[in-house]
């Protein structure tokens, strides 16, 4: 069961175990990094590594899973980014 400490890359790569995309998403960075990013404005894709869409999404789910809020809460925050 992933949690905010989860590296994102090895749960990306179990979940979605065709997308070659994710091999580039950096290794130490954990939903927690990204949420932080979000809620201080960083750049999501290269606090992620990956200018891509889709894999940005599939992230987003699944971090607004593990904090426990709406999906809308992380959408918004990267809106204001």
């Amino acid at each position: 069961m992933e949690n905010e400490n989860s590296k994102v890359k090895e749960w990306y790569l179990k979940e979605y175990t065709t997308d070659e995309l994710g091999k580039e998403i950096k290794d130490d960075i954990t939903f927690y990094d990204i949420f932080y990013a979000l809620d201080t404005y960083k750049d999501i894709y290269e606090t992620i590594g990956v200018g891509d869409s889709v894999i940005r999404e599939r992230i987003f789910m699944k971090l607004a899973e593990i904090m426990k809020v709406d999906y809308n809460y992380i959408y918004n925050q990267w809106l204001l980014s």
